[in-house]
Formats: structure tokens, C-alpha cells, sequence
């Protein structure tokens, strides 16, 4: 089982880059940035970097570690752009990005920079045009496409990704159309969730697969869900009880231990832990440690 690490995405680059080098000198696995603009809040004047380019900074000094986005969101950008954008990340760090993308969710950020925003049905066809187009992109000579939302006519991209296939990951759990797509076009699927979540999400996932005549197991399940660890167990208490919408983990580094071993026996293959919760300076450095060491066993 893989063990990613998911900074705070309105950190300063200096402290993504110094939690990106520790997390590879302790043996995590990956490096996972949120793209977005902005906070989704009223107030929207918190710092926050762009995360394509603070990937290809992270690629260049950071030797190891895979690295992606969860999510793009694909409104944001023409996909034959984000795929450009993409390809060139990969030859920077030598062949180890996963271009996270979904349909893109946050209103603000579109509001205020003038990027139009769709329904939800309308996001979602871009996406499904968008993956064909990207994946027609990194493995044709020269690229035609001619959809309701976008048009390609003989386009090239050179040079084409290292990995062949760059991993394309779609990112979350609507039953009915987005796991369909992640069935379509994924090598890797992610959602926000519990084992329970989980094991019901992929069985969805596995049915949209066996309907288009794809093998399963070609797509690698990664999970997300908020960290709660601590030996406090008054903290752990009140942590269960919080009213929290997000997935959580609450519990000791044993017990945390043991809810891992759940989600990697639901069949998830990467889990990605964000940082949101685990304070911040020693603090953070402390518990992304504990985990590493006493729940990963590395």
C-alpha cells in the first residue's frame, strides 16, 4: 500500500517544499497538491499558490516522490494546455506525475476570474471530451477532435509524457457519471471516504468497468480522509464526536493502524493523508513521523 502527503495548499512554497523533502527522505510515497485558486470561503484573500507551477518547483528539487494533482479542475484550463502542462512536469521530474483532474466544484474561483462555470451535467460532458482529448494528445503523432466543447485539428504535443501511459486519475464519487468516467478513462480513481465508503464507491466503479468491457484492476484506488492521531484520548473523544462532514481517522497510532488495514482490505491501494489536521511546525513534522513510522511501518 502507498502512503501519499497532502500539504496545506495555502502554505508558502518554502514550507511545501521543506514538508515535500522531508516527507521523501522518510519514505512516504507521493506528493499530492489541491488545484484551486483560492479558498472556498467568503473571505478569499488568503494567500494561495497555483499548483501546477509549485509542482514543477517540487519536481526539479524533490528526486523521488510522485506527484500530482487532486484535483485539476478541468474548467480551468483548454486540456490540450493542461496536457502540454503535463508532459512537461513529467520530463522535469523524470516520469512521475499523475495528472489528477475532475469536473471542477468551486463557484468562487470561476465567479471571480471570469471562467464559465456550466451545470453540473455540462462540467461533466467537458471532462469526458477532456480525457479523450488528453489521452489522444500524449499517445497520437498528430491529434484530431472535433467535440460540442472542444475541437482539435491535427494538433501536435512534443515531446510526449516519459511514462507511457502518464497516468490520468479522475477524482470523485458520483455513481452515476463520474465513476462511469473514471471507468472510461482512469489509471487511477480517488474519492474522499471510510472503508465502508469505499467498498461501495468501487463496487459502482467495477460495474461501470464490467459494462464498458474493462478489466478492474487497471485502475488504482486511491482514498483521502482527514487525520486525527494522538494519544490524548480525551482529544480522540471529542474528535469522534466532532461534527465533522469530511471522512475522518481518529485514534492512537495503533488503532490508526488498524483502520489503515481496513481501507487496504476494501482494495484501496494509495491512501492520502493532507496535513489540515496535524497543526503545525515540530507539531506536524511529529505526527507525519508517527505515522510514517508506526502506521506505515517504514
Amino acid at each position: 500500500m502507498r502512503f501519499s502527503f497532502w500539504p496545506t495548499p495555502s502554505l508558502p512554497f518554502e514550507e511545501t517544499l521543506s514538508l515535500s523533502q522531508h516527507a521523501e527522505a522518510t519514505g512516504w510515497d507521493g506528493l499530492w497538491l489541491a488545484d484551486h485558486f483560492m479558498p472556498n470561503a467568503q473571505d478569499t484573500s488568503t494567500p494561495w499558490p497555483e499548483a501546477w507551477t509549485t509542482l514543477s518547483a517540487i519536481a526539479a528539487t524533490v528526486p523521488r516522490l510522485r506527484l500530482g494533482t487532486l484535483v485539476t479542475g478541468n474548467t480551468y484550463r483548454h486540456p490540450a494546455v493542461l496536457a502540454k502542462m503535463a508532459a512537461t512536469v513529467d520530463h522535469i521530474s523524470g516520469g512521475r506525475v499523475v495528472l489528477g483532474i475532475g469536473s471542477g466544484w468551486q463557484e468562487n474561483e470561476h465567479a471571480q476570474y471570469g471562467i464559465e462555470f456550466d451545470t453540473v451535467g455540462g462540467r461533466l460532458d467537458r471532462l469526458d471530451e477532456a480525457c479523450t482529448v488528453i489521452r489522444a494528445l500524449f499517445t497520437e503523432q498528430t491529434a484530431s477532435f472535433s467535440g460540442a466543447h472542444y475541437q482539435l485539428e491535427n494538433a501536435i504535443l512534443e515531446p510526449k509524457p516519459v511514462q507511457k501511459p502518464l497516468p490520468l486519475l479522475i477524482g470523485g464519487g458520483g455513481e452515476k457519471v463520474t465513476l462511469k468516467l473514471a471507468a472510461k478513462h482512469a489509471n487511477e480513481w480517488n474519492v474522499w471516504g471510510d472503508p465502508s465508503i469505499l467498498r461501495h464507491k468501487m463496487s459502482v466503479l467495477d460495474k461501470h468497468c464490467t459494462d464498458l468491457g474493462r478489466d478492474p484492476r487497471e485502475i488504482h484506488r486511491t482514498a483521502v480522509a482527514l487525520l486525527f492521531m494522538s494519544e490524548d484520548k480525551k482529544f480522540l473523544e471529542n474528535m469522534r464526536n466532532a461534527d465533522i462532514t469530511q471522512p475522518k481517522i481518529v485514534g492512537t497510532p495503533a488503532e490508526v493502524k488498524e483502520i489503515v488495514a481496513e481501507y487496504e482490505a476494501a482494495g484501496v491501494a494509495e491512501l492520502i493523508v493532507p496535513d489540515f489536521t496535524m497543526g503545525s511546525g515540530d507539531q506536524k513534522i511529529a505526527t507525519m513521523d508517527t505515522f510514517i513510522t508506526q502506521v506505515a511501518g517504514r
